[in-house]
């Protein structure tokens, strides 16, 4: 099995550009099932859940092939509705393709979603959002069964602001007749991303970045360049990466505006940030403060996908930091036994950790349970003394690109064993 290898303790010096943002990928992915054409998507990241994405859209009959860093999407030849359990299952994101698909041909067949293993996430808000469309929704035996030829605009009140029954309203909203309000919307940046791809193509969405968005009938959609935004949560990884191994980084193509919790969080905590309009760069010197209380809570408040990493930082800070998970359950916790492994003192309770900051943390085997606790691991590898070797990197491929590569161009002890083949193995074995 592949893993990563770090040997901790060097700070990080140098630039990153940081990837577009997977979060929005995806649902624009899906997104481009609407147009019947070919949609060309800039700064698209190479990462697994991008590949599976591809895969579906591949299965349904559609072209999706890299052009450089540019994704095309040919979606005029959709053969099929349905989406297969072996795909579905490759990843949670998956069940954004119900919108699209049942906007496009009227029906569609899915199972449910897999994905990182972060307890029950239950895409009842999404289900809610077609049905009041005017949807018929089956769920037997694991699939959903969903019939929608005359889907009416209508006013879609969600019962909390999620963002993937938001982007599924979005995208089924723009096959409907009439107007479509949603209230309580999410807010997040990949929302706002989704509906400037939308209305490349040519479709009337308004309202995203606040809570309702309105979706209006209009001409008929066609294709379109879009360049998808940075991605936050990558960003948001490598200024925690780099409060705590210490030094001083500069990160190339963010966008602060999307990550002012995070960063104001971490200059609470004793770093030095510096924002213009291309670019963030941190510096970190010396032990870090604690942080308490610091509480996860939809955008814009603290993301839950930085709770693993801004833990990790906290591990190491002076003082005793309280961490609460406003978002998800108790299993968004699950690596707290990792960090465990590796010196670290917390006590989870339930939705909160108690963690109580320690001078060093020490290399040790570990193995990531998901894609953020894989990289809040990574980050604790390159802050520990020794060596770390961290597995299940498989998770990590979800999200990041290139991660090794680009931590060890600012400095990092950083590389990627790859595990042989089974034909080496066998080679070898004779």
């Amino acid at each position: 099995m592949s893993h990563i290898t770090i040997r901790g303790g060097r700070p990080l010096r140098g630039e990153i550009t940081v990837q577009g943002a997977k979060n929005s990928v995806l649902p624009i992915l899906a997104a481009a099932l609407l147009a019947g054409d070919v949609c060309r998507i800039q700064g698209c990241p190479h990462l697994s859940d991008v590949d599976s994405a591809c895969d579906i859209l591949r299965y349904l009959g559609c072209r999706a092939q890299w052009d450089g860093g540019d994704l095309l999407v040919d979606s005029a030849a959709l053969t099929r509705c349905d989406i297969p359990q072996s795909l579905m299952r490759r990843m949670r994101s998956s069940v954004i393709f119900l919108g699209a698909i049942l906007a496009r041909c009227g029906w569609a067949e899915l199972s449910y979603p897999g994905g990182c293993e972060l307890g029950p996430r239950p895409i009842d808000l999404h289900l809610a959002a077609l049905r009041a469309l005017g949807a018929s929704i089956e769920e037997n035996g694991g699939k959903l069964y969903c019939r929608g030829r005359r889907l009416t605009g209508c006013e879609i009140v969600l019962a909390s602001p999620s963002v993937g029954a938001t982007e599924n309203a979005m995208l089924a909203a723009c096959g409907a007749e009439g107007d479509t309000v949603i209230c309580n919307a999410a807010r997040e940046p990949e929302i706002s991303d989704l509906q400037a791809f939308l209305c490349a193509m040519g479709a009337e969405v308004r309202g995203a970045g606040g809570s309702v968005i309105t979706v209006s009938p209009g001409q008929a959609l066609h294709g379109c360049t879009h360049r998808v935004i940075p991605d936050r949560i990558v960003t948001a990884t490598y200024l925690c990466a780099a409060a705590a191994a210490g030094g001083d980084i500069t990160l190339l193509g963010a966008d602060h505006r999307h990550l002012a919790a995070v960063t104001t969080a971490l200059q609470q905590a004793g770093c030095r940030l510096d924002c213009t309009a291309e670019a963030i760069r941190l510096t970190s010197e010396g032990r870090l403060q604690a942080l308490s209380p610091l509480r996860t809570a939809p955008y814009p408040g603290f993301p839950t996908d930085m709770q693993p990493q801004i833990t990790a930082v906290l591990a190491l800070a002076q003082g005793t930091s309280l961490v609460t998970e406003g978002v998800y359950g108790a299993n968004r916790f699950k690596y707290v036994d990792e960090l465990k492994r590796m010196g670290a003192h917390i006590q989870v309770d339930g939705k909160v950790a108690v963690v109580e900051g320690v001078h060093q943390l020490v290399g040790a085997p570990i193995q990531a349970c998901d894609l953020r606790a894989g990289a809040a691991l990574v980050i604790a590898g390159l802050a520990a003394q020794g060596k770390t070797e961290l597995s299940h990197i498989q998770y990590i491929e979800r999200g990041y690109e290139d991660l090794v590569g680009k931590l060890r161009a600012v400095g990092a002890d950083i590389s990627l064993v790859e595990a042989p083949d089974e034909s080496d193995v066998e080679t070898h074995a004779v």
